[in-house]
C-alpha cells in the first residue's frame, strides 16, 4: 500500500507503523472524557431549568429587584440551545468512537489501532468541542439569568447578584479560552 494522507507511515526501529492508528486509544480516551464533561453540563441544564419557578421572588427585599417573565423565557431558550449544543457534540463524539471501535474490531492482533482518516477525526474532535464550548456559552448564559431570578436583576445594582454574574463570566470566559486554544493547537499540530 503506498503511502497517502489518510494513513500516513511513521518509521520505529525498522518497523512501519500508521501515526493515525498509533493514537487511537488517546483519541478514543479524549472523545470519552468529552462525552462524561457534556453529561455532566447536560445535568446542569436540568438543574437550571427546575429552579425556575414563574412569578418567583427575588432574595432582595425590593420588589423592583423581582425578574419578569421575560427573564424566564430567556432562561428556558438559552437551556434549550445549550442542551443542544452538548447533545451536537456528544452524538458527533459518540459517533467518532463508534467508527474507530468497529474499525478497530477488524484487527484483532492490534487492539490499539485502527485505521481512520485522520482528517475526518480532527474535524469530528474539533467540531464536538466547539459544540461544547457553544453549549458551555449558553449555560453561562442562562446561568447569568438563573442569578437574576434568584438573587435580583443586574438592572437593579444587586451586589450579590453582579458579584456572582462577574465570577461567573470571567472563570468561564478564561476556561473556555484555555479550552479553545487547547483544541485548536492539538487540531493543528
Amino acid at each position: 500500500m503506498a503511502e497517502s494522507e489518510e494513513y500516513p507511515k511513521e518509521h520505529y526501529g525498522g518497523q512501519t507503523s500508521m501515526s493515525s492508528s498509533s493514537t487511537t486509544s488517546v483519541h478514543v480516551t479524549a472523545l470519552d472524557g468529552l462525552v462524561s464533561v457534556n453529561s455532566l453540563f447536560t445535568i446542569a441544564v436540568f438543574v437550571g431549568l427546575s429552579l425556575t419557578v414563574p412569578g418567583q421572588k427575588s432574595l432582595e427585599n425590593r420588589t423592583a429587584c423581582d425578574a419578569g417573565n421575560d427573564v424566564a423565557k430567556k432562561l428556558m431558550v438559552f437551556e434549550v440551545v445549550s442542551f443542544s449544543f452538548f447533545l451536537f457534540s456528544s452524538l458527533v463524539a459518540q459517533g467518532l468512537k463508534l467508527a474507530i471501535n468497529l474499525l478497530n474490531s477488524k484487527e484483532v492482533d492490534e487492539v490499539f489501532r485502527a485505521r481512520i482518516n485522520i482528517k475526518v477525526l480532527r474535524f469530528g474532535m474539533l467540531g464536538s468541542a466547539f459544540g461544547s464550548v457553544l453549549g458551555c456559552v449558553f449555560l453561562m448564559l442562562s446561568m447569568v439569568n438563573v442569578i437574576q431570578i434568584r438573587l435580583g436583576m443586574l438592572s437593579c445594582g444587586s451586589k450579590s447578584a453582579v458579584h456572582a454574574v462577574a465570577a461567573l463570566v470571567v472563570l468561564v470566559s478564561s476556561a473556555l479560552v484555555v479550552y479553545l486554544s487547547t483544541a485548536i493547537y492539538a487540531f493543528l499540530h
